[in-house]
């Protein structure tokens, strides 16, 4: 690596990213057949004898002969694999299709794996602050097996929601041939003792309000078998019915859609169930796509640009998807040097119309959207609006107007797409709010079933856990209108930004239509209702948010776009001054790790911004 240099320093910021810069073959050298050499990072290892203990290893490892040796690409296969998490346990089985259909396309194909959290699992305990680093640790893990093995190109295979930004950001940093096959959506479950169906958010508002006494069985309430214990269990015990992730518009299905959008799959990977045959299908033809990026020199950093972006904010905004969306584009965007900040965010929301009724809003769930054309159909009504820019290039060769040119129109009688001259919403439903309490920025989901403004007094909370401690026992109250703050929960203070699903949930359970809720900390996609995240500063390193106290009034404006507590400037500065920064629950482990490395949610909450 070079030393830095005054030419390669931003003295106001982080330096000039900087990677090892790899041997490899120019791309349109010739292999011994005359066609272009594919293995133009694996060539220079496999080709002389200049690394004999390598060859020999990958001779042990399955190479099959010489002549594979010397000319055959290596592509890594990597599974954002383990058991005991719907989303991912059936991933390591999906990377076998892939390596048996890259091994056809005569390359070699090597599976592994990096790991993830279940947000679901860990939601609403200490595990959760574990969730978003695993993005920084699959980015790193993919980085670090495709760069050191000197693999010639990648296929990523994730499925829960850090995943997906997890597996861009790799390819972004080794920006070599790449393809992404997200693991699908799960089904929908049904619960027959609540007559609908249900899925994994049903779980957590159907505790708050279990919690609020307001859980009943459809018919013979009360009865035996049919309590409000009963109508609980029966809800977990079908919500989740196999493989596959989280249901609804939630960050799985956002991240996987936007990235379709961006060019980075093949059409339709975002909408296929993860257990249709579909699926199966794209597993195979992931092997042709991926040769197709190597023969062509496709390659992440040439699809990761300013316009794909624009696509994956237009789409996010159109089905309602994720407020994490907005912290892993930012992420993705930062680690491609795309320019990309929370005005671009504001600006699409202002002229993209929220058109999807999908859950967690809505009414219906992934698996109703592919039964009516997918992914693909939707970007096909974008496309022909001039919302979405179809001559964006893609891993199939082709721009995204050809990849969905095969597929249907969205057919003229369903009911889950909104036409664009009768939205859900003339504007998205993502905001960015700024004021006294989030002068660097926040994060609100509004998509107008809740109104535009709330005002209310503030109740305070330092920890999530002591409002979900405070909603168990039903002292969150029906009346006067309230703004919960929950703070040091942002990414330094969680550490690790953890999710508030399991108290956003269970108000909107309990029907606490009065209460508003704003954190430093995070939302998962499956949360709804006034919520405002990602407030920046956070409360740990001094932000406003830090001195808030109980009665205070706080007003949310979508119509202003400001998150703002009625204290004078002088007031607020008086009590930053008496603020003292708590201790930090860990200094060992990853967690301290994290804490100390990473930067701001309104920058994507990056870990190597230095």
């Amino acid at each position: 690596m070079n030393p830095p240099t005054d030419q390669n320093i931003d003295r106001n910021g982080p330096q000039k990213p900087r990677y090892i810069d790899f041997p490899s073959l120019e791309y349109g050298t010739l292999g011994a057949d005359g066609k272009i050499a594919l293995n133009r990072w694996s060539g220079p290892l496999t080709r002389g004898h200049d690394f004999p203990g390598a060859q020999a290893m990958l001779y042990a490892a399955g190479v099959p002969n010489k002549e594979m040796m010397k000319n055959a690409p290596q592509v890594g296969i990597s599974t954002v694999w383990w058991e005991g998490n719907p989303c991912n346990m059936h991933l390591h089985d999906l990377g076998k299709l892939v390596k048996d259909a890259v091994q056809k396309q005569g390359m070699l194909g090597w599976q592994y794996n990096t790991i993830g959290v279940s947000d679901a699992i860990t939601m609403g305990g200490e595990g959760m602050r574990f969730s978003l680093q695993t993005r920084e640790i699959i980015a790193d893990s993919i980085e670090t097996v495709t760069c050191a093995q000197r693999h010639d190109a990648n296929i990523s295979i994730p499925g829960c929601d850090k995943n997906m930004p997890g597996v861009i950001m790799a390819a972004a940093r080794h920006n070599r041939p790449f393809v992404m096959i997200y693991g699908g959506t799960i089904k929908k479950g049904h619960s027959k003792l609540l007559g609908r169906d249900v899925n994994i958010s049903t779980c957590y508002e159907a505790s708050g309000a279990l919690n609020y006494g307001k859980l009943k069985a459809a018919t013979g309430a009360g009865e035996k078998g049919r309590t409000p214990s009963d109508v609980m269990d029966d809800i977990l015990e079908h919500a989740c019915p196999g493989a596959g992730a989280c249901g609804g518009m939630y960050t799985a299905n956002t991240m996987s859609t936007a990235i379709e959008a961006m060019g980075l799959c093949l059409p339709g990977s975002s909408s296929n169930p993860a257990e249709s045959p579909a699926k199966m299908r794209e597993c195979a033809k992931a092997a042709e796509a991926i040769k197709i990026c190597m023969e062509k020199n496709i390659r992440p950093r040439d699809l990761l640009t300013k316009e794909s972006f624009e696509n994956a904010l237009v789409l996010t905004m159109a089905l309602g998807g994720s407020t994490n969306g907005v912290l892993h584009f930012l992420a993705m965007a930062g680690t491609a040097e795309v320019p990309l900040a929370l005005d671009d965010i504001q600006r699409v929301s202002d002229k993209i119309p929220f058109l999807a009724d999908l859950a967690p809003s809505g009414k219906y769930m992934m698996e109703d959207l592919y039964q009516i054309g997918g992914t693909p159909s939707v970007l096909k009504l974008l496309v022909a609006a001039g919302l979405i820019n179809g001559s964006i290039p893609t891993i199939t060769g082709k721009t995204l107007a050809e990849n969905i040119e095969p597929f249907p129109s969205l057919p003229q009688d369903q009911v889950i797409i909104r036409p664009l001259s009768n939205p859900i919403k003339a504007t998205g439903h993502l905001q960015i709010l700024r004021g006294n309490l989030s002068p660097g920025g926040s994060v609100a989901k509004i998509t107008g079933k809740e109104g535009l403004v709330f005002t209310g007094k503030a109740r305070v909370f330092d920890k999530e856990y002591q409002l979900d401690d405070a909603l168990n026992k039903g002292q969150i109250p029906h009346g006067e209108n309230l703004v919960l703050i929950v703070r040091y929960e942002g990414p330094k203070g969680g550490p690790g930004m953890p999710e508030q699903l399991k108290s956003s949930a269970a108000i909107m359970g309990a029907g606490l239509t009065n209460v508003a809720l704003v954190t430093d900390g995070r939302y998962s996609g499956a949360s709804h209702g006034f919520i405002v995240g990602h407030v920046v500063p956070e409360a740990a390193v001094g932000g406003p948010i830090a001195v808030v106290r109980d009665g205070d009034m706080i007003t949310i404006s979508a119509e202003t776009n400001t998150l703002s507590m009625d204290v004078s400037d002088e007031e607020i500065a008086t009590r930053l001054e008496q603020w003292k920064p708590p201790k930090s629950a860990v200094n060992r482990g990853v967690l301290a790790k994290y804490a100390q490395l990473v930067g701001d949610a309104s920058h994507g909450a990056m870990t190597d911004l230095f």
